[in-house]
């Protein structure tokens, strides 16, 4: 249960989607003065060291964040994504690449909340260390759960403000997580319709991650929309992670707009042969 750490794929190609299409979420809920709760079912630890033995390991982030971070031409989303990862790196080497929580906490407000969910004990550590590092300010803010995000959602949904971003990406080495998933986002979509849900997937071959944005559309949500980065070819044995995708439910307005701009951008950034591309599906109400 225990065996995955995200230390391993910090700041990958995955990341760079998954977190640039975070940014825009937050950058638009910070408009409108009523706060929001942000619930991060997989909250990782945090901060991640691309220097440390976990993120060397097999250096993907050399693939991801890597190939764009020195770049000065690029479309907006992929600039304010650019610019978290430059603020916590002032002296322009690429050491330090937060996690979701971290981009939060850089960007939300004082009087936004953070519900963090993470069942690996040592990341849930790691996390709360962190957390205590930044202050009064953060803890006050910040509710760390060592338990199960998708259990634990029931319980956090609606929030009192009737706003909230709830962010789901769980490992899926576990082949249940994609029917989890997707009973996950059901039963809260039914106490809570207005959220906004986004769920990150791995284009994989295999059927569950195939059928996973076919089975969240068919939830009935007004409005969503799926975007996914390939950055090489299928391999002939099935294994490895060939791009990913972000299916959001209840996106902000702008999100289909500001994706159908930055991914061809990213696409032919990241790109590693000609099977590199990228969709961008959506439904309006």
């Amino acid at each position: 249960m225990f065996s995955y750490r995200h230390g391993f794929h910090a700041g990958n190609h995955a990341d760079v989607l998954k977190h640039m299409v975070l940014k825009q979420i937050i950058d638009y809920y910070n408009q409108k003065d009523v706060p929001y709760w942000f619930i991060d079912l997989h909250a990782g630890a945090g901060l991640y060291d691309l220097g440390g033995q976990w993120a060397q390991k097999k250096s993907e982030f050399a693939d991801g964040i890597g190939k764009i971070w020195k770049t000065t031409k690029c479309p907006p989303a992929v600039r304010d994504y650019l610019d978290v990862i430059k603020e916590l790196n002032p002296d322009g080497e690429l050491r330090i690449y937060p996690g979701s929580p971290w981009i939060t906490l850089e960007h939300c407000r004082e009087i936004d909340k953070l519900r963090l969910f993470e069942m690996h004990p040592t990341e849930a550590d790691v996390l709360r260390k962190n957390l205590e590092q930044r202050g009064a300010r953060t803890l006050k803010q910040t509710t760390l759960f060592a338990s199960d995000g998708f259990a634990g959602l029931k319980a956090h949904v609606p929030p009192p403000s009737r706003r909230a971003i709830v962010l789901i990406d769980p490992s899926y080495e576990d082949k249940k997580d994609y029917r989890r998933v997707v009973d996950t986002v059901k039963d809260a979509m039914q106490r809570f319709p207005t959220g906004c849900y986004a769920v990150w997937y791995p284009l994989v071959q295999r059927r569950e991650a195939i059928e996973l944005p076919r089975q969240l559309e068919k939830l009935g949500a007004k409005t969503w929309l799926n975007a996914t980065i390939t950055v090489h070819r299928a391999s002939p044995d099935g294994l490895g992670l060939h791009g990913s995708g972000m299916f959001v439910i209840n996106p902000p307005w702008t999100l289909a707009a500001s994706m159908k701009e930055a991914l061809p951008w990213l696409s032919n950034q990241l790109g590693q042969d000609d099977r590199a591309g990228f969709t961008v599906e959506n439904k309006t109400d």
